[in-house]
């Protein structure tokens, strides 16, 4: 097995043990925490990890192949990079430093509608291959125009969110003048004068913006303007009414993140939705939620032949992923792996997280005996 990796940080925990060294506490708080108490933060990675998987030794073998196929696409690997707000802020550059690494191992990248570059931007560092997620505006005029500026940079995948009726209680970010508005205070100013290597790339790249909704903001909004902006613009519940025109106007294909009941994925079926990616947004909104890999099992079972179950929260590792896959998904996403990973090593991190999960998967499925990535159902322990 050649490994492509530094390894100095062989695994996601020691990058986030690095990331949280390199950036400040209020930036690396925003990217680990979840809401209320962090329990279904906890409890997502440990119930994951409590599934096994069974090996076959003496079955013939003929080599394993990561490679999925999902939306008619093959991509090289079973996993992508999920989308996550607020990107620059923990590492300067940061989304375009991973969709650049997604686009060179052709792995699926999904940019936020309120991470800090552009639609436009994020397409041509993917030459189109960029998806990307929909945080519903209010209007249906900014509606439509951030969709057709998607469907224009040639977006394969639109992901539209509904798990956010409401912005979870984060009680790490309140303390740190994260939640709206945000603000600067004199704690955080002493936090960045400790990590000079960030704070050095944040001047070099320039205080971090919501690129893509930069053409509808007002000129000069200080920051208590910015966060009524952000609550006048953008409405998180979803219901029939909402999706059925994005359904009409999206050619591409159309996905339900944050699908977490029977009852959801039912409805994503009628309203004839692609995909589903089952999530509880990493533990960030529903404390007393199930962790995701419950729903899953039961989601993919029923439904799977319907429509492509996807699953993202919880997911640290290569076998976390094989463990996800055995469970019914198709395909799954992670987000603070990769900002962990771009957090510690700056520019070289998307590969580096990329090549070591890439490597991590391998090994699993080599010692499973499982050749393609659809088989892992058939190693599940019941």
């Amino acid at each position: 097995m050649v490994i492509k990796f530094d390894t100095r940080y062989p695994s996601i925990d020691d990058l986030r043990s690095r990331a949280q060294k390199k950036i400040p506490k209020f930036a690396f708080e925003y990217l680990d925490g979840g809401c209320n108490e962090d329990v279904n933060l906890i409890r997502n990675t440990s119930e994951l990890r409590d599934v096994q998987l069974k090996p076959n030794y003496l079955k013939a073998h003929n080599g394993s192949s990561l490679k999925t196929k999902l939306f008619g696409i093959e991509y090289d690997a079973p996993f992508g990079i999920a989308p996550v707000g607020l990107q620059g802020l923990m590492w300067p550059n940061s989304p375009e430093i991973l969709a650049k690494a997604a686009f060179e191992h052709n792995i699926p990248f999904i940019l936020s509608t309120v991470t800090t570059t552009s639609i436009e931007r994020a397409s041509k560092l993917t030459e189109g291959k960029a998806w990307f997620q929909l945080y519903h505006p209010t209007e249906n005029r900014l509606r439509d125009d951030i969709i057709n500026r998607a469907a224009s940079a040639e977006c394969p995948v639109l992901v539209i969110l509904c798990d956010v009726p409401t912005f979870g209680f984060r009680p790490r970010d309140i303390r740190n003048g994260l939640a709206m508005p945000p603000k600067l205070s004199l704690k955080n100013i002493f936090q960045v004068f400790g990590r000079p290597h960030w704070a050095m790339e944040t001047l070099k790249h320039g205080q971090p913006n919501f690129e893509t909704l930069k053409p509808y903001m007002p000129k000069g909004l200080d920051l208590k303007q910015l966060g009524k902006f952000m609550d006048q613009t953008f409405s998180g519940r979803l219901n029939e009414e909402k999706i059925k025109p994005i359904r009409d106007m999206w050619k591409g294909k159309l996905v339900l993140k944050g699908v977490a009941s029977e009852y959801d994925t039912e409805e994503a079926i009628r309203l004839g939705i692609d995909g589903v990616i089952v999530s509880n947004h990493g533990g960030r909104q529903l404390d007393a939620g199930q962790s995701t890999i419950k729903p899953l099992a039961t989601i993919a079972e029923k439904y799977g032949d319907q429509i492509e179950v996807m699953m993202d929260s919880g997911i640290r590792s290569g076998p976390d992923i094989a463990r996800a896959m055995a469970n019914g998904a198709k395909f799954t996403f992670m987000g603070r792996s990769f900002m962990y990973g771009v957090s510690a090593l700056g520019k070289k991190g998307g590969n580096h997280t990329i090549s070591l999960l890439k490597t991590e998967l391998q090994q699993v499925m080599e010692q499973l005996c499982c050749e393609n990535t659809k088989d892992f159902p058939t190693h599940l322990i019941k």
